[in-house]
């Protein structure tokens, strides 16, 4: 197929396995160098021209983002399970917010996302922060309607989540509170303005 020369002498068999190869080498480069590479940089890597990447992935942005939504997969397995037979909506989103600012320093894709230092997009308000915060609150075992969160209160509360993420992500504290204080601080303050909406609306 016209396109695939190079790729280290084993080329890909399909169109997919091109495009999972060039997310996959973006990922890796992520890792090591942050958001501040290049098509050119993915396309040296996999000895390739540029031109053939760009066949998949149209810009750089297109590509960070192919490769976020590849990154956070693993996360969101691991967030369903830590907060899976939590229904309380309060409860929920404090322990999302806990797992979140754990799991963020393992993660670049996932850092850069909430430290809103993401160089092709607008960080923490992105279109991309936001899928990714509600494909994250969807995961919760909250039965949302039932607990009076319509879709634009769904997503008010998903931003809420995620500034308060990057609150924390860019400046933890001198020292840095430990799981116990941070859970009953999130508590008070985020679990508490949570659990009156949701109070109210019922």
């Amino acid at each position: 197929m016209a396109g695939r020369r190079g790729w280290g002498g084993t080329p890909p068999g399909s169109d997919e396995e091109a495009s999972n190869r060039i997310v996959t080498a973006a990922m890796e480069l992520i890792g090591t160098k942050g958001t501040a590479i290049s098509i050119a940089d993915v396309a040296e890597s996999l000895g390739v021209i540029r031109q053939t990447v760009y066949r998949y992935f149209p810009s750089t942005d297109t590509l960070l983002r192919a490769a976020a939504i590849a990154a956070v997969g693993g996360f969101l397995d691991g967030l369903a399970q830590h907060v899976a037979g939590i229904d309380d909506p309060a409860e929920a989103v404090v322990e999302a917010i806990i797992y979140t600012l754990d799991q963020a320093p393992r993660i670049p894709q996932l850092g850069i996302m909430l430290s809103g230092t993401h160089s092709h997009a607008e960080g923490i308000t992105s279109d991309e922060a936001r899928v990714f915060g509600m494909t994250m609150i969807r995961r919760f075992d909250v039965d949302w309607e039932r607990r009076g969160f319509d879709e634009p209160l769904l997503r008010e509360l998903v931003e809420y989540q995620l500034r308060t993420m990057q609150s924390f992500f860019i400046s933890p504290g001198s020292p840095p509170p430990s799981e116990v204080e941070l859970r009953g601080y999130l508590r008070r303050w985020v679990g508490s303005a949570v659990a009156a909406l949701s109070d109210r609306s019922r």
